[in-house]
């Protein structure tokens, strides 16, 4: 069928903010197919709550909302643009329900707008639990028995019928599994099932029996209205059954599968696809018994999924590109496969001639206080991709890429069981067994190291299986080869051997493995319990790297090509490899070099989503590309993210799927005999690189790389970034900073609080996310705090005056060496200490005086100047009592860079790339900023799908999203945020306040307001008191919980009779604090609660705002840099 001539203007659904279970991958899905669509001539209306992706730019879209992703709002957008279709298979699960739920209430029907690429029949087919089973037993295909419920009744009657537990707990409708969950026991079933059916769009849970152990397969599928399907991928869990496979180690494609058990479930996809009539992309999962070969259907996603974004970059195969074009008439023999050009169309299956392995990224380093089981239900904040000619390679690769923990194996240590990434005396203690095989028992993120340890100590393989609950031998057995040559590599060490000594075959040997350069010299020196980051001079990293460069061993880069070389490939994307260890010597220099006139430029991404650099970065490296690519240059992207936008196959000039670690870029600088890097836009990842990038250029250079750091020089960089030097900076510039001292041992931690006072903020030097940080006001506090961390010359503690009360503020700016643009100034809502990504923060400032503003400003240009910036930092101040102070300087783009330019219009990112490559602010046409509406960004937090944490904001980053709100009022642009979040903004009900003893007197006017609004007020007996005798106010008492009597708020709360909490908590520190389970329950329960005074204020401003009416949509105007 041909295109679709009658439409012409189309609205694509975002997913919203970046949350578990729903990451970055639906952004990059979302970028494909507004700009298949735009390139084929349709006008595309986006619609995102989500200021930092790259997908509502004017780059990619026409016109743009950035709104709530509410039925209402979407519903009220349609009625002023008049679109032709909707399309909203790539907006994730949050997209799919809005959709789902305009076209069931007549509201699509009513707007004559058309629902394209996805069937309301098909939809509620796959993602109804109970309408699915027959499905599938209509066509003869097995399902577990099971049972559909809607309430707890039910799921006692089906668990009864049913016979036997354990039971998995199944929600319809819902996104990452949230809600679900294995349960071993009556008690846990009516747990886990209540939270199922609170979560389910449509109130509904399945009870099935429970398949643990089985083998976990993906089918991800391709088929258009002409009835065309072809098989893109097939991926295999490496977790068995048991393990969501978002949070499972993903390999592509299937490695254990015999040919006939292939073949068996590639004919149940397709007869599954077909029978749904899923047109576009879908993902079929099974779980199989490979001692038996029987196999389960357990689930189909009918739309792009995570597994669509891995299965496309593991293929090259543009999935949710050829699905935006189906939805429009296309079909695949219609469409050319862009990665092949004109030799192969779409309908052509992949081949792939390498091994991808996916890991993903969980967040128990910031929350260390969390659950780290993983099971049906998501944790992981993002993943990271790999891919090598062997698994081993692809699997050492994919760990070298987290940024967890560390850079590879370990032998495990006492140590590891804290939880902390410490190196303190517990490191010398081997790991007792009874631990171990807890951690191979039990799944947790530790679960890998825990199988190479087996190894290590001698296990036999059907042990580790049995403990394990059965992982296929086959990668066991790769599990084991791994364990053989890192025992290897220690005992040519224990032998004596020197890295200056490694022969050649033992080298090319090691590295065919997948053996990073640190990884062998660690191991030859016996894995020190002091740390890989202190080995012996003349035995560290640089020696191996040195040693590897005189044998002439480099990697060979590979094409990802979708067709195993058997067309010429037309997209250069590239993955390193050892080839085994029988690769080529000397460096594999890009094809055609000389011949090339183009400067070549570098941009290093950002790496997993991860709290504290999340899609914001990844928004700043595609900028840079264009920007490097409208300068006439060669654009070269380095990342490792199989979610994002930086890593499609037509970003840039040429992508390197490879970890961002000195020896993986050092080799690919080589490759490309690169002329710059570019490194303020990954994040701290990329800004780690700087020194000993700096430092490795000498050896580089004696290989023939000319290079330049391109931006802010690493001296600048870590001027900036190093405590003692930037208060010499500040004290040089006349720049007030918060008191503070830096101590390297616990005794000048102690010294350091008794001289500046509490309360102090403390935190470790160079963090991201502010991990690690606390407030502290007392000296028990303290002693918790030191018993927990760990202080080392080389790992210092940063003690600081903490500035209660005080307004803090974010500058994103951009120098070029002679002049500064200001980007926006942003005033924060929570006051300071509460970490920046959390709070919620307004531009322009809305209480700040005009005199502090024009110091900010001047102190901004000062900061920008004297550093030597060349290009985006940001600044975070702080006001107390008029008075100004500097907390902090990013000399890198920050993650307020996307809604700066979304709230001014003034594309900062791309300013500040062009600046960093040479360009004068003089020289370039900057847009005016809007001034007329108010813009709001507020976070988003994961707290529903992390138990143990308590919700409370703090320093310490806690949130894995955010979303925007704008409009010329600014309570109006706040309650659009707070709608945004997805948590209801009440108009009618009871709320509940509990505050300190100082906030007391300030919660008066909120509760009169309140009342005066209608609702009814609940309070701790302290509170009351205040409320009715200075306020005059009606107040229902209620318990603290601690009294242990009824009513208490958890008491109201389960009643229904609450709708908002009012709750500042009394004292900060690591304690769990007296209102953490209150916070906990109206997570759970959805109500939404709020935890400083100005939180509060806004609170009830947004509820007089929406009593008021929904406030209208507005169409943002984002500029574009000529």
């Amino acid at each position: 069928m041909p295109r679709r001539n009658d439409l012409s203007r189309i609205v694509i659904l975002g997913s919203g903010p970046i949350r578990i279970g729903q990451a970055a991958e639906f952004d990059f899905s979302g970028s494909q197919a507004c700009r298949a669509l735009r390139d084929d001539g349709y006008e595309v209306i986006l619609i995102n709550s989500n200021p930092a992706t790259i997908q509502n730019d004017p780059e990619m879209a026409d016109r743009i909302y950035i709104e709530p992703l509410l039925p209402e709002v979407v519903k009220r957008i349609l009625e002023l643009e008049k679109p032709d279709a909707i399309l909203a298979g790539m907006g994730g699960q949050t997209a799919l329900n809005i959709a789902s739920a305009l076209a069931k209430d007549g509201s699509l029907d009513e707007l004559g707008v058309e629902l394209i690429g996805c069937d309301l029949a098909s939809i509620d087919e796959a993602e109804d639990r109970d309408l699915f089973k027959r499905v599938c037993e209509g066509i003869d295909l097995p399902v577990c028995e099971a049972v559909a419920c809607s309430s707890i009744n039910e799921v006692l009657d089906a668990a009864e019928k049913i016979g036997k537990y354990p039971l998995l707990i199944r929600p319809a409708f819902t996104l990452g599994g949230l809600g679900g969950g294995t349960a071993f026991n009556k008690g846990e079933l009516v747990e886990i099932a209540s939270q199922g059916l609170l979560q389910s769009a449509i109130g509904q849970v399945l009870i099935e029996v429970s398949i643990l152990g089985w083998q976990e397969h993906e089918y991800e599928v391709m088929r258009d209205a002409a009835d065309n399907a072809i098989i893109v991928c097939t991926m295999e869990n490496l977790d068995p059954m048991g393990v969501h496979t978002g949070e499972s180690v993903v390999v592509a494609p299937q490695q254990t599968l015999s040919d006939r058990d292939h073949q068996m479930l590639r004919d149940a996809a397709l007869k599954l696809i077909r029978r749904l009539n899923i047109k576009g992309g879908c993902n079929v999962q099974f779980a199989v018994e490979q001692s038996t070969g029987q196999y389960r259907v357990i689930e189909v996603n009918p739309r792009v999924s995570r597994s669509s974004a891995l299965a496309s970059k593991a293929t090259g195969y543009p999935i949710a590109r050829m699905a935006a074009l189906i939805a429009v008439g296309y079909t695949l023999d219609e469409l050319p496969n862009p990665i092949t050009g004109k030799g192969t169309t779409a309908a052509f299956e992949p081949t792939l001639d390498y091994c991808v392995v996916k890991i993903p990224r969980w967040p128990f380093d910031k929350f260390r206080t969390a659950d780290r089981t993983i099971g049906t239900s998501m944790k992981s904040t993002g993943e990271v991709m790999a891919i090598g000619r062997c698994f081993e390679e692809a699997f050492l690769k994919a760990w070298a890429s987290l940024e967890y923990g560390k850079p590879h194996p370990r032998p495990l240590t006492m140590a590891d069981s804290s939880g902390g990434e410490s190196m303190d005396e517990r490191s010398s203690e081997e790991l007792p067994t009874a631990i171990l095989e807890d951690w191979l028992r039990v799944p947790t993120d530790r679960r890998m190291s825990a199988i190479m340890e087996a190894f290590r100590r001698g296990y036999s393989l059907e042990d580790v299986r049995d403990l394990t609950g059965g992982v296929t031998r086959w990668f066991l057995h790769r599990f084991e080869k791994m364990a053989a040559v890192e025992t290897e590599i220690r005992a040519a060490g224990e032998m004596g051997l020197r890295p200056s000594e490694i022969p050649e075959p033992e080298m090319r040997s090691w590295k065919g493995v997948g053996f990073t350069d640190l990884h062998i010299a660690d191991a030859l020196c016996g894995f020190p319990p002091s740390g890989f980051k202190n080995l012996p001079s003349g035995r560290g990293e640089a020696a191996v790297t040195i040693r590897r460069h005189q044998l002439g061993i480099h990697p060979r880069f590979r094409m990802v090509d979708s067709c195993a070389a058997e067309f010429a490939a037309v997209t250069p994307y590239y993955y390193s490899t050892y080839e085994g260890g029988t690769g080529e010597n000397g460096v594999d220099l890009v094809p055609g070099l000389e011949a090339k006139s183009k400067q070549r430029v570098v941009v290093i991404g950002s790496g997993p989503i991860r709290i504290g650099q999340g899609i914001e970065f990844d928004y700043g490296c595609v900028h840079a590309v264009g920007a490097i690519r409208e300068m006439g240059h060669e654009a070269i992207i380095i990342n490792n993210n199989p979610e994002t936008v930086s890593t499609d196959f037509d970003t840039s000039d040429r992508l390197y799927f490879d970890p961002l670690n000195l020896e993986s870029v050092s080799e690919i600088l080589l490759r490309e005999k690169a002329h710059g890097i570019l490194l303020q836009f990954g994040g701290q990842t990329a800004i780690n690189l700087a020194l000993p990038l700096s430092d490795n250029l000498s050896h580089l250079e004696k290989l023939g790389l000319s290079l330049v750091i391109e931006g802010t020089t690493p001296e600048a960089v870590d001027e900036a970034s190093d405590r003692q030097r930037f208060e010499d900076f500040a004290e040089r510039c006349q720049l007030e900073m918060p008191r503070g001292m830096t101590a390297i041992d616990s005794d000048g931690v102690r010294k350091a609080v008794s001289s500046i006072g509490y309360p102090v903020l403390i935190r470790p030097s160079y963090v991201l996310g502010g991990r690690g940080m606390e407030i502290l006001s007392n000296d028990r506090q303290l002693e918790a705090y030191m018993a927990e961390a760990f202080v080392s010359p080389d790992r210092p503690l940063l003690i600081d005056e903490y500035l209660g009360n005080a307004i803090e503020l974010d500058v994103d700016a951009v120098c070029d060496g002679e002049e500064v643009l200001i980007g926006a100034i942003m005033e924060h809502l929570e006051e300071a200490g509460i970490h920046s990504g959390d709070s919620t923060c307004f531009i322009p400032p809305q209480n700040i005086s005009e005199d502090i503003l024009s110091k900010v400003e001047e102190w901004t240009t000062t900061i920008g100047l004297e550093l030597g910036i060349r290009g985006c930092y940001n600044i975070q101040f702080a006001i107390r009592d008029e008075e100004l102070y500097v907390l902090e300087v990013n000399p890198r783009g920050s993650r307020t860079f996307p809604f700066v330019a979304k709230a001014t219009g003034v594309p900062l990112a791309r300013i500040a790339a062009r600046v960093a490559l040479g360009e004068k602010l003089s020289s370039l046409d900057i847009p005016k900023p809007q001034t007329e509406a108010v813009s709001v960004k507020a976070p988003v937090f994961p707290f529903i799908k992390l138990r143990g944490l308590d919700p409370a904001p703090g320093p310490e980053m806690k949130s894995t999203g955010e979303v925007m709100g704008s409009h010329v009022r600014p309570a109006a642009a706040y309650l659009k945020a707070r709608m945004a979040t997805e948590l209801p903004v009440p108009t009618s009900g009871g709320v509940y306040i509990t505050v300190k003893d100082e906030d007391k007197n300030g919660t008066i006017e909120l509760a009169k307001r309140l009342q005066e609004m209608g609702f009814k007020i609940h309070a701790t007996p302290g509170t009351a008191l205040a409320l009715r005798e200075n306020g005059s106010l009606e107040v229902e008492t209620c318990y603290r919980i601690e009294e242990r009597k009824s009513p208490d708020a958890l008491d109201l709360m389960r009643r229904g009779m609450i709708q908002l909490v009012i709750n500042t908590p009394t004292a900060t520190g690591g304690a769990v604090l007296d209102g953490n389970m209150m916070r906990r329950l109206a997570v759970e329960l959805n109500i939404p609660f709020v935890t400083t005074m100005a939180g509060a204020k806004m609170e009830v401003e947004a509820i007089a705002e929406m009593q008021l009416g929904t406030p209208e949509p507005r169409l943002l105007d984002i500029s574009t840099l000529d």
